[in-house]
C-alpha cells in the first residue's frame, strides 16, 4: 500500500466499504487477508463514541473503546491500525472533532457518513440529511481536517441533477479532504435501482482529489475482475465494495473468490479470537449464508446463543475450545507478569496527584468501599474527613473528582459514569499513593475488615449473654457507617453545568 508522508493514500485501492452491523473487527481483518487495501468500520455514531474509553486489552491484544454500559463500539487491532478508517455518523462539529481525537491514534483516517439514508441517521440530522445542508458540511469537515493529524473523507450519495451532486463535491474539496466516496444513488434510490456511473464519473472529472465509486455491488461487481470494470465506467481512483463483500468476503482474491464456506470458517475464526459479539457473528454469517438460512444448517445457526453454539454448527468445536484455552492461558500469564506491579504509579499534574484507576465494585466486598477506608483511616490520624470536588463533562456526563485529605489533592485520570464511582475512584487514588489498604476482596489485615470483625463476634456474644445493645450501640457509634461515608454527597450542588462541593 502506497503512502504519501506517512499517511493513508486512496488512489487506486479496492476498499471495504462501511456496513453497520458487518464492518467489525473480525470481517474486517478477513477481507484484509483476501486482498483489501483498505477496510471502514460500521457508522459509529458520535454521541456514543463520545462517552466511550479508550481500554488496551491485552488478553485480546487489541484496543476497545468500552460504553459506560460496557458495551465494545469499537474494536480494533495493530493488524489493521494503518488501513481502517473509522466512519462516524455525527451533525455536530465540535462532537464530531472530540470523536476524532479519541480514536485518530489507533485508526489511519476518519471519515464522515453522508450517504445514509435510513431514518436512524437522519432523524438526528446525519447520513444523507446532510446533503441538504452543504454550509454544516463544509463546517464539520474543515473542523476534522484542521483539528486531526490523520486523513479526513467523506461518503456521500449524488442529487437529484448532476449539476448539484459536482457543486457539492467541490464545496467538499476545498475543506481539504483527502478523497471523498460516492455512492451512485440518490438518497431515495436503493439496490433495485441502477447505479450512476455518469454521476461517478462526472465527480471524478470535476475534483483533483481520489474518487472512490460505491454502489456497484448488485449490477456490475460479480468477481474481482469485474472491480476494474466498475471503476473504468465509473471514472474513480478507487472502488468500495459493500454487498458483494459481505456476501462473500474473498471477491478481494485476486485469484478469484473462494466457497463461500470457507470465507464463513475463517471469519468465525476471527470472531472467536477477538470475542466478537455473538449476535453480530451471526447476522455476519447469515449475510453469507443467503439462501441458505432456511436450510437445516440455518436454522442450527438461528437458534445459536453463544459463539461456541456457531462453531458447533460448522463442526468447528475443537477449535473453539483450543482458542478458548488459548486466551485463559495468556489471561494467566498476564496475571502473573503483572503481580509484582499491580497498580500505576502516581504522578503529580500542577498541585493534584494523579493516577490512571477504575473503580470496579465487584472487586469489592458488599458494604465496604475505598471512602469508607479512607474515612476510617483519616479518623484514626485525627485528620479532617476527606473533601471531594466533583465536576461533569458536558459532551458525555461522565464525572471525575478531586479528594483533598491533609491539604493534598488526589484524582483518577479516568472518567467514570457517576458521581459515585468518581469519588471512588479518587478515594483509591489517595489510599494506594499512601501505600494503604483500600478494602479490595483479599484484604482481610486492614484496620477497618478486623474491626468490623470484632464488631461482630462481640455482637453474637452479647446476644449469648443476654446483654443489652446499648453497649455495642456505643461501640458501633465511632465507626464510619454507609450514611456517614456518603456525606459529603448530599452536599453537591450543580454550578455551570458542573458539580462541586457546597460551601457551609
Amino acid at each position: 500500500m502506497a503512502n504519501t508522508l506517512g499517511k493513508l493514500s486512496f488512489n487506486n485501492k479496492i476498499i471495504l466499504a462501511p456496513m453497520v452491523r458487518v464492518g467489525t473487527l473480525p470481517m474486517r481483518l478477513l477481507a484484509l487477508d483476501y486482498g483489501a487495501d483498505i477496510v471502514y468500520c460500521e457508522e459509529l455514531i458520535d454521541i456514543k463514541m463520545a462517552q466511550c474509553e479508550r481500554v488496551v486489552n491485552d488478553v485480546l491484544d487489541t484496543v476497545d473503546f468500552i460504553a459506560p454500559d460496557e458495551r465494545v463500539m469499537f474494536r480494533t487491532c495493530s493488524k489493521e491500525k494503518d488501513r481502517v478508517v473509522f466512519q462516524m455518523g455525527t451533525a455536530d462539529p465540535d462532537r464530531a472533532l472530540a470523536v476524532a481525537q479519541l480514536v485518530e491514534n489507533d485508526v489511519a483516517a476518519i471519515d464522515v457518513n453522508m450517504g445514509c439514508p435510513k431514518e436512524y441517521s437522519t432523524k438526528g440530522g446525519m447520513g444523507s440529511a446532510l446533503l441538504s445542508d452543504p454550509e454544516k458540511i463544509e463546517t464539520i469537515l474543515t473542523t476534522l481536517v484542521r483539528g486531526v493529524s490523520k486523513p479526513v473523507t467523506c461518503k456521500i450519495r449524488i442529487l437529484p441533477t448532476l449539476e448539484e451532486t459536482v457543486s457539492l463535491v467541490k464545496r467538499i474539496e476545498k475543506t481539504g479532504v483527502a478523497a471523498i466516496a460516492v455512492h451512485g444513488r440518490m438518497k431515495d434510490e436503493r439496490q433495485r435501482h441502477p447505479v450512476h456511473c455518469d454521476y461517478i464519473q462526472a465527480v471524478a472529472e470535476n475534483v483533483s482529489i481520489p474518487v472512490i465509486a460505491n454502489g456497484g455491488s448488485q449490477d456490475h461487481v460479480k468477481t474481482y475482475q469485474d472491480i476494474e470494470k466498475f471503476r473504468e465506467a465509473s471514472g474513480a481512483s478507487s472502488v468500495m465494495l459493500a454487498r458483494a463483500a459481505m456476501w462473500n468476503p474473498s471477491i478481494f482474491r485476486s485469484q478469484g473468490a473462494l466457497p463461500v464456506d470457507e470465507a464463513i470458517e475463517e471469519y468465525i475464526k476471527y470472531a472467536v479470537r477477538y470475542d466478537n459479539n455473538t449476535f453480530n457473528t451471526k447476522y455476519c454469517v447469515c449475510q453469507m449464508l443467503k439462501d441458505r438460512v432456511e436450510s437445516p444448517m440455518g436454522k442450527q445457526l438461528h437458534a445459536a446463543q453463544t459463539n461456541a453454539e456457531i462453531c458447533e454448527v460448522f463442526g468447528m468445536t475443537d477449535f473453539y475450545k483450543k482458542a478458548q484455552a488459548d486466551l485463559e492461558s495468556r489471561k494467566k500469564d498476564l496475571q502473573q507478569s503483572s503481580s509484582s506491579d499491580l497498580f500505576d504509579q502516581p504522578v503529580l499534574d500542577g498541585d493534584v496527584i494523579t493516577m490512571a484507576v477504575k473503580f470496579e465494585r465487584r472487586e469489592y466486598p458488599p458494604q465496604i468501599t475505598p471512602k469508607m477506608y479512607l474515612l476510617e483511616w483519616s479518623r484514626k490520624e485525627k485528620m479532617e474527613q476527606p473533601v471531594y470536588e466533583t465536576e461533569q463533562r458536558v459532551q458525555d456526563r461522565a464525572f471525575q473528582s478531586t479528594v483533598l485529605v491533609a491539604n493534598k489533592k488526589y484524582r483518577s485520570t479516568l472518567w467514570e459514569k457517576s458521581k459515585k464511582f468518581a469519588e471512588q475512584a479518587a478515594a483509591i487514588v489517595c489510599l494506594r499513593t499512601l501505600g494503604l489498604p483500600e478494602g479490595r476482596i483479599g484484604e482481610e489485615n486492614s484496620g477497618l475488615v478486623n474491626k468490623r470483625k470484632r464488631e461482630q463476634r462481640s455482637r453474637d456474644v452479647s446476644q449469648d449473654s443476654g446483654i443489652t445493645d446499648s453497649t455495642n450501640r456505643k461501640r458501633r457509634s465511632t465507626e464510619p457507617s454507609q450514611k456517614e461515608e456518603q456525606e459529603s454527597n448530599d452536599k453537591i450542588t450543580v454550578v455551570n453545568g458542573s458539580c462541586g462541593q457546597t460551601v457551609p
